[in-house]
């Protein structure tokens, strides 16, 4: 193993005294060229997968159905059973935990704590470079805390973050070997090889090494987020405690206010551009923030460096994801971030992330203010002058998931919509997508 990475080592430095800045060249070329075939594939799945209703009209779907959970109602669930089209067999029992209350009218229906149960029906694993995997999993009983399980037809909607596509049927369905960015730049060595021959045997090592093989299998791990429908409507027969307090204490509220009287409601770019919009306060000192993210499964973004860059190029090119990925600075209170998150699956290309900015103000029992900008990247914005990722533009959507996995982690004692002096309701970014908010500021006060 030893002598096999030497060589590896070797040979890409023998590239690097040659030809490193034409490989470089194709491989950031290609690294376009999949970027554009990423924005394709995105809005190929946003055309197969239904909408997704946001989480207020969710909560008002169930409130209409009087003793029971109506069809059509989204449940929010986190794998504890990993799968995979490459381990896992026909008829594996799935397990998933529920990650945000269901409310009926204003009482708790399905709480936290409650399960989702069923099996795997269908696996298929690719055959040829053309041949997607694919996997069906079928939830078929719910069981509330301390209640007998209920059985439920429902379908798998969206798995969050997923390069996969969740056909309207329920089954997911993978990518396509041929479609990976490592198949088009092992095209691009083997040119590059032919036109060297002498250094053939270089590249292959580099390609082996930095390319890799095509991993076209669907791999979901325990603490996959994904999103399941009723078909029919589920009997509801004892309601639950909310997880947290709905209201903020007094004395926090009034804290909050005061911050939210003049602090800036959107961050900036370096040079004084508008960036993402405010739409979170957490109450609490940084060891508690930091410890509520890591529970809530959250990863800490990489600082920007040549290795955090190549890996970066290498999750794009192999068509997986990177979890602690770099993001950029924005600013407020004229200082970058002072703390930032991110949530990713499998692909570069979307992932949940936020940054947070400690306000100059505290609690009434010392504890930190800190404000907040959450944004969901969905894919990539290719345009001129622009190659960012885009982003969706429902700001109230991405609040509600970041609350929703705070609270689920045990650690918070309250949560509350709050408006701000002059509140924002759309805008663009500023690499000019759009979004829109319904200017409220979501308050997560930690215990």
């Amino acid at each position: 193993m030893e002598r096999e990475e030497a060589s590896q080592d070797l040979d890409i430095a023998m590239i690097r005294g040659a030809h490193w800045e034409k490989l470089m060249g194709i491989l950031c070329a290609l690294g376009f060229a999949l970027l554009l075939t990423d924005v394709a594939n995105a809005r190929a799945q946003a055309a197969l997968a239904p909408s997704t209703p946001s989480a207020p009209a969710a909560a008002e779907a169930v409130s209409q159905g009087q003793n029971s959970l109506p069809a059509g109602t989204l449940i929010y669930i986190r794998l504890d059973t990993p799968v995979s089209t490459a381990s896992s067999k026909v008829h594996q029992a799935v397990k998933a935990h529920v990650v945000r209350q269901i409310f009926a009218g204003s009482q708790v229906a399905v709480p936290l704590g409650a399960t989702l149960n069923g099996e795997i029906t269908q696996i298929h694993q690719s055959a040829n470079p053309d041949d997607p995997a694919v996997m069906v999993i079928n939830f078929t009983q719910l069981t509330l805390p301390g209640e007998k399980p209920l059985k439920v037809s429902a379908h798998l909607l969206k798995i969050e973050n997923a390069r996969e596509t969740v056909l309207k049927d329920g089954t997911i369905q993978g990518v396509r070997a041929s479609d990976l960015g490592s198949t088009y730049v092992s095209k691009g060595l083997e040119k590059l090889a032919q036109q060297l021959p002498s250094l053939s045997s270089a590249i292959g090592g580099f390609e082996k090494k930095q390319v890799g093989t095509p991993d076209t299998a669907i791999n979901y791990p325990q603490g996959t987020d994904m999103q399941v429908m009723l078909d029919k409507p589920v009997p509801v027969e004892k309601t639950f405690a909310p997880a947290v307090a709905e209201e903020l204490p007094g004395p926090v509220l009034n804290a909050v206010d005061q911050v939210l009287a003049t602090a800036p409601q959107r961050s900036s770019t370096q040079k004084g551009a508008p960036g993402d919009p405010i739409n979170l306060v957490i109450v609490g000192n940084e060891q508690q923030v930091r410890e509520a993210f890591s529970k809530a499964g959250w990863d800490v973004p990489a600082e920007k460096q040549n290795q955090s860059v190549l890996k970066t190029v290498q999750a794009v090119v192999q068509g997986r994801g990177y979890d602690t990925a770099p993001i950029s600075n924005l600013y407020l209170f004229n200082r970058s971030q002072d703390l930032a998150y991110e949530k990713v699956l499998n692909t570069f290309a979307m992932r949940h992330h936020l940054r947070l900015w400690r306000s100059p103000a505290r609690a009434a029992d010392g504890r930190e203010i800190w404000l907040g900008a959450a944004v969901h990247d969905t894919g990539f914005d290719i345009h001129p002058g622009v190659a960012s990722h885009a982003t969706s533009p429902d700001l109230d959507a991405e609040r509600a998931k970041v609350g929703a996995d705070l609270v689920d982690t045990g650690l918070v004692a309250a949560t509350q919509l709050v408006t701000p002096p002059h509140p924002l309701s759309h805008g663009t970014t500023g690499t000019g997508g759009a979004w829109e908010t319904d200017g409220k500021l979501l308050v997560i006060d930690l215990k």
